[in-house]
């Protein structure tokens, strides 16, 4: 994936260039949780401007954080509310001088942990960097994924309870998708993406399906809609 750096560095430069004046100070460390309630469904709306995003499962909270940045201004929002038994969760990069990567040591790193037991509705928009998302764990009901330039690593092994679709659109930048194998799997890939190489998937045309489609209860849709990154296709 390193031939995606060179892209991430300039449209890191054209984010930061409204905030050239901004001075990096020392890293700061900032943490968010919100406990479990009695919300049936949770949608989850994580927005990153740019930087290192990592997304993962196993917490007792509804949701935990952990924000390190070394730019005051790009210090992340963070609320919860329920309403008749659906919860909304964000945590928000500002956009006010939200351009930033690891350049001229500029930091901007988010840890972020979800509950594995609370059906959730997952967004997830993300600018420029690396991120690595493993969401197979979760009760996952939907997935809305974007990106614009760099690196992803999306993770979605595991024995999902319900059919889900996931949407993936991107950028310039490389992905790579991991699938289980014991689900069935059904991937459309539409857009000016560069190429595709899948493993374990029977591929027809712009149609990528596996051995249990069909056959098990539960399917994943995955529906992928590229700019000019390459997409790779694991099922395992």
């Amino acid at each position: 994936m390193r031939g995606a750096s060179g892209v991430v560095l300039l449209v890191a430069a054209v984010l930061c260039a409204g905030c050239a004046t901004q001075s990096v100070g020392p890293m700061q460390h900032d943490t968010s949780s919100f406990d479990r309630d009695n919300s049936e469904l949770v949608h989850a709306n994580l927005t990153m401007r740019a930087g290192d995003l990592k997304v993962d499962s196993g917490t007792d909270k509804l949701a935990s954080a952990d924000f390190n940045y070394n730019v005051p201004m790009w210090k992340p929002s963070a609320s919860y509310k329920s309403s008749n038994g659906v919860g909304y969760l964000t945590l928000t990069q500002p956009e006010e001088g939200g351009g930033v990567h690891i350049s001229g040591g500029r930091k901007n790193e988010w840890d972020v942990k979800l509950n594995r037991e609370v059906a959730m509705d997952v967004a997830i928009h993300f600018g420029a960097g690396e991120a690595r998302i493993n969401l197979g764990a979760l009760n996952l009901r939907g997935l809305d994924m974007s990106m614009g330039a760099g690196e992803l690593d999306l993770d979605l092994r595991g024995s999902p309870k319900m059919s889900y679709t996931a949407h993936v659109s991107g950028g310039v930048g490389e992905a790579t998708v991991h699938l289980p194998s014991n689900v069935g799997i059904e991937a459309t890939a539409t857009g000016g993406i560069g190429g595709i190489d899948s493993s374990g998937l029977h591929n027809d045309g712009h149609r990528y399906y596996n051995d249990a489609l069909g056959k098990s209860n539960v399917t994943i849709h995955l529906d992928i809609a590229g700019g000019v990154g390459s997409i790779k296709l694991i099922a395992e």
